[in-house]
């Protein structure tokens, strides 16, 4: 049984098809990766697996269990985390206040401490930066808090949308490499990216996603070897 599972899920906004029969498969321990130009419905993907989008028809189901209809909160505390997209900290508070809201659906508050240290011991930068304020920080450093904020709820499958999306090259390393430690300590991870050839480098599978719906899915490797998607979307002539 896959630890995640879409099945053909029709999304729309108001008439708009923006998900077209969309399956796709986690399993557990796996990166899988979606890739495909902007508009192509990757970020809708996200959210409708999060549950901040509701289908008008499909399924979506986490180690069997039914999640399509229940509410975004619901989809979090069964072990659903999303780092949305351009990182949505909350800038007024610290570094470890927006780690403490990760945190809302774990009454434990030892195991809380316990994340909190894991964090730190992944981004060292956080901790240095732990009193400051989120709305300070670099791009770089707020797309680690996001991540960190994500850690806090004990995920079982971690979404992650455009994690590298405006940051410099160096950073976007730093951010890939964070996402390979990830993976090391069983982090089951879907990832949504607009850097095919680093997305490609660090899944085990992908899916392509064009005009709301899957034209080809594959292992990471062969994806890359393939013609259309090294023309479309590793920029290769």
């Amino acid at each position: 049984m896959p630890m995640l599972e879409v099945e053909n899920i029709n999304t729309y906004y108001g008439q708009i098809h923006a998900l077209r029969d969309v399956s796709i498969t986690v399993d557990q321990g796996e990166i899988v990766t979606i890739i495909g130009a902007n508009g192509a419905g990757k970020s809708t993907m996200l959210k409708t697996t999060s549950g901040l989008l509701k289908p008008r028809s499909g399924c979506i189901r986490l180690e069997g269990e039914d999640l399509t209809m229940l509410r975004p909160h619901q989809v979090v505390t069964r072990g659903v985390i999303q780092v949305p997209e351009g990182r949505r900290i909350f800038g007024q508070l610290t570094v470890t206040e927006n780690l403490d809201m990760g945190a809302f659906t774990c009454p434990d508050k030892q195991k809380n401490r316990d994340n909190i240290e894991r964090v730190f011991q992944m981004f060292p930068r956080l901790k240095e930066r732990s009193k400051q304020v989120a709305g300070t920080l670099s791009g770089g450093e707020q797309q680690m808090l996001a991540m960190g904020r994500a850690l806090m709820s004990n995920p079982k499958v971690l979404l992650l949308d455009e994690p590298s999306m405006g940051l410099a090259p160096v950073l976007v390393d730093g951010i890939f490499d964070t996402i390979r430690k990830l993976h090391a300590a069983g982090t089951t991870i879907l990832l949504v990216e607009q850097n095919a050839r680093m997305a490609l480098q660090v899944a085990s599978r992908g899916y392509v996603l064009q005009s709301g719906a899957i034209i080809f899915s594959d292992s990471a490797a062969s994806l890359a070897d393939n013609e259309m998607v090294r023309k479309a979307y590793l920029g290769e002539h």
